[in-house]
């Protein structure tokens, strides 16, 4: 079995941004993504779950370290002062590297 390395972007946010972001992921080459509800506590206070603007979201998405650090920059500068928002990156091993 041969595995290659990619980057794990995993981006937890607030619901109301899901639409932008998606786009934002398409414009700045994501090669696909992973969306799924998500709940917990932070700095800005218990966020509940569900698909309701008030809930959050946590996107991930698989891809070379380069596109990762890119869509970071853009998340973080065009989003990171006015919401809450958590972002962070992993290397992960992949079968199939070319899908990402």
């Amino acid at each position: 079995m041969s595995m290659s390395t990619r980057t794990l972007l995993t981006l937890i946010c607030e619901a109301a941004l899901e639409a932008r972001i998606l786009k934002d992921l398409e414009r700045l080459g994501a090669p696909g993504w992973t969306l799924s509800d998500a709940r917990g506590s932070g700095a800005r206070g218990v966020r509940s779950a569900g698909w309701d603007n008030d809930g959050n979201i946590r996107l991930e998405v698989v891809c070379g370290r380069e596109r990762a650090e890119q869509i970071v920059a853009h998340l973080q500068e065009r989003y990171y002062d006015n919401y809450a928002m958590i972002c962070y990156l992993t290397d992960v091993e992949v079968l199939r590297p070319q899908k990402f």
